[in-house]
């Protein structure tokens, strides 16, 4: 397909990248786009090739949030009806991983979009926030809730009800960020990672991935079943066979991916 305001990639075998190519506006995020954003990311999600995608933005941002033009001509009722956030709950049912290569600004929805993906990979530089009080605003695409369940109450509240912006070194020591590296290696660093996914078992990855997704929605003791039932499942695959007669042969795996 053809888009207008991201570009799509494969920057190693079984990595598939989108990038938000708005720098004008440094990255932020319209309707459009997140639109754009999610038919690249379903594209990647049925193709068997890849196994894990990366989304980014560049050097100076990630996305430093939602496109305010648009914004501050939508009503409430125009809002609700457009309802764009469809998009953003559409985007938590990709099955492949997504790895969120942020450098910059990661602010409001920028910050929202990385929490959505399943690890974020920070450059030194990154900045994540959620500075939408500083308009008269909340975060709207689960800045309150992802966040809090990211760094808990203490943090979230002071980001939320401040503005302030967190560096990735704050980011990476309260839990939001899964690994930072040099100014210089950012989006590398993701590659990297994908590439280490990439070359796991698919099936147990995609397992893997959604049983992490419902500890969030499920009580302990339902999270505990949803996983053993999975478990349970991935022994009945070839894949499993594989890795454990490699292991036993000490040899690496062939993965199928069946």
């Amino acid at each position: 397909m053809q888009y207008d305001n991201i570009l799509i990639s494969s920057p190693a075998d079984g990595v598939g990248a989108v990038q938000i190519n708005r720098p004008k506006v440094l990255n932020a995020l319209d309707t459009k786009t997140m639109l754009e954003i999610l038919s690249a990311m379903q594209a990647y999600d049925a193709d068997p090739a890849i196994r894990c995608i990366i989304l980014y933005g560049d050097e100076r941002a990630f996305a430093a949030g939602a496109d305010i033009r648009e914004l501050s001509t939508s009503t409430a009722v125009q809002m609700m009806i457009r309802n764009p956030f469809s998009a953003w709950e559409d985007l938590r049912n990709i099955k492949k991983p997504i790895i969120a290569a942020v450098s910059g600004f990661a602010l409001g929805g920028g910050c929202e979009l990385a929490m959505l993906c399943d690890m974020i990979v920070a450059s030194e530089t990154a900045q994540f926030g959620q500075p939408e009080i500083k308009i008269g605003l909340i975060p709207g695409a689960g800045g309150t809730q992802r966040m809090t369940k990211a760094i808990g109450k203490a943090r979230t509240m002071d980001m939320v009800l401040t503005g302030r912006n967190m560096t990735a070194q704050e980011a990476y020591e309260a839990g939001l960020v899964s690994r930072i590296v040099t100014a210089a290696e950012w989006f590398n660093g993701a590659v990297n990672m994908a590439k280490e996914i990439a070359a796991m078992p698919p099936i147990a990855v995609r397992e893997g991935k959604e049983a992490v997704l419902k500890s969030f929605d499920l009580s302990i003791e339902m999270g505990l079943e949803y996983e053993r039932k999975n478990f349970y499942l991935l022994l009945t695959t070839e894949d499993a066979r594989e890795g454990m007669t490699a292991f036993k042969e000490k040899r690496m795996p062939l993965w199928k991916g069946q």
